[in-house]
């Protein structure tokens, strides 16, 4: 089975700390390196978790909010200034171009790369993105500004060739495609063997949902259903439910009922509030919903 992997860079809220960094993830699909949003301090978590600045993409954000893409600029430069010449492609809330563009203008006058901006519609559930390994969907949230997630789907693949069944019949290598895309293999001697002896099914597709920030919203675990891994933010703990409601941010229990209601296989809770010392009671609180809860920290990478 191929890579599928999500790397968190930053997974706290807007008031620095120094136990974590703002919000920031690489989504690691067959090879290809999607950055979902960019806070202060993502190129050096970058370096800490070793990996290449080139394989970078595409970058995603989820608003425009400053822990969200504050440190998407220097990126950029930085990238620049190491001689990147694919380009980078930005998919984000419309109002960002404009910002940016200057901010390009001002701080890296001759880039040698192209940055490549994608508006989207945060309002919207819409696929943004998609090539041969994945799709790319956003996924409308409820927050003080436009605001989305993303949910990253595999696209299946083909069948395994059973290499036991292709030497026992001397299926000849020319063949490998077809049988791989459902064909039968008559022998020389016109014996028929059907493309089940030859093949093993493929992989089951693998989905991943970045959900943050929001406020509580049942209509979320429709629209992440069925996801192998859900990152929600989980802000606050219950104490502070009524804060979480006038920020738009959510509970540790609501992300974790989000997670239940949507058949997730497994949630990882983030964006956590500069408030708490250490996440001990956000995880205990989530986990008492839905048990298959671990919590986000730099550096960690999970498999989807």
């Amino acid at each position: 089975m191929e890579p599928f992997k999500v790397h968190i860079l930053g997974c706290g809220s807007a008031l620095p700390t120094l136990r974590h960094n703002p919000s920031s993830q690489v989504v690691e699909v067959r090879g290809k390196m999607f950055m979902v949003d960019c806070g202060e301090g993502t190129q050096l978590q970058l370096r800490r978790v070793k990996v290449r600045f080139t394989k970078v993409s595409a970058v995603f954000i989820s608003h425009l909010h400053g822990d969200h893409c504050f440190g998407l600029i220097g990126m950029i430069s930085t990238f620049g200034m190491l001689g990147r010449t694919a380009a980078l492609h930005i998919y984000a809330y419309k109002d960002l171009n404009d910002i940016l563009q200057r901010q390009i203008e001002y701080f890296c006058n001759g880039l040698e790369y192209d940055i490549v901006f994608h508006a989207i519609d945060p309002t919207k559930h819409a696929v943004v993105y998609e090539d041969k390994s994945v799709i790319v969907e956003t996924v409308p949230l409820v927050h003080r500004v436009p605001c989305c997630g993303f949910i990253f789907r595999e696209k299946p693949t083909l069948p395994h060739i059973r290499r036991d069944m292709i030497d026992c019949y001397e299926v000849p290598l020319s063949q490998i495609n077809n049988i791989k895309n459902g064909a039968d293999w008559t022998t020389p001697d016109g014996l028929l063997i059907p493309n089940s002896r030859l093949t093993v099914p493929a992989d089951r597709p693998r989905s991943y949902a970045y959900c943050s920030d929001t406020k509580y919203s049942p209509a979320l675990a429709e629209a992440v259903l069925g996801v192998d891994l859900l990152y929600h933010e989980a802000t606050y703990d219950s104490s502070n439910e009524a804060r979480a409601k006038l920020y738009h941010h959510s509970t540790a229990a609501q992300a974790a009922t989000v997670a239940r209601d949507a058949g997730a296989r497994r949630l990882v809770i983030g964006h956590f509030s500069a408030r708490y010392d250490e996440e001990r009671t956000l995880l205990a609180e989530a986990k008492a919903i839905f048990p298959d809860t671990v919590l986000a920290n730099e550096g960690e990478v999970f498999d989807v």
